[in-house]
């Protein structure tokens, strides 16, 4: 035995369908950008380092700046800028950078990036290098993340007989302002 069903209730069960899986999509596209939250396509971040370093037989203390904005949800593009002195000689860092941040992760998002950097040292000749970095940025509040890592750099053109190791293996720790 077969149910007849009016072709106006077929209609109101294929637009009440239709409308149901727009509201579904609605719901499941705000939930992406909310869960990638500070991390969003379009959002930009600044950043600000600061600590010690060790170069050329000597102590530095290193301060530093930096910015980016996220191309897609979690993927940015950065400039940094460190400032190494209380040293000799004073070297000055500029590195653009490309990273991914897991926002999937809430409250602590996993990161790992590439970048490269151009050393200008006084009284010497620059000094390329090229590396990766990887840690985990912190919610300590609105829009605010510490960030705590560890970097592996490679110097390009390196020459032994200036420089003690042609890589090096650092901390880095930051704290990032997002908005």
């Amino acid at each position: 035995m077969s149910v007849r069903v009016p072709m106006r209730t077929k209609m109101r069960r294929v637009l009440g369908a239709i409308a149901f899986l727009v509201f579904l999509l609605s719901v499941v596209q705000t939930s992406a950008a909310e869960l990638a939250g500070d991390f969003s396509k379009g959002r930009s971040t600044l950043s600000v380092v600061g600590g010690t370093g060790y170069a050329f037989g000597g102590s530095y203390i290193v301060i530093g700046v930096g910015a980016s904005y996220f191309l897609i949800d979690g993927l940015n593009l950065g400039l940094n800028v460190q400032w190494w002195t209380s040293g000799d000689p004073e070297i000055v860092k500029i590195s653009p950078s490309v990273e991914y941040v897991f926002y999937q992760v809430p409250s602590i998002s996993p990161y790992i990036g590439a970048f490269f950097r151009e050393s200008y040292i006084q009284n010497q000749s620059n000094l390329g290098s090229i590396g990766g970095r990887a840690g985990v940025l912190v919610l300590v509040g609105s829009h605010t993340h510490f960030g705590l890592g560890v970097a592996y750099e490679a110097y390009l053109n390196c020459d032994t007989s200036t420089y003690s190791s042609c890589s090096d293996v650092y901390p880095e720790v930051s704290v990032a302002i997002t908005f």
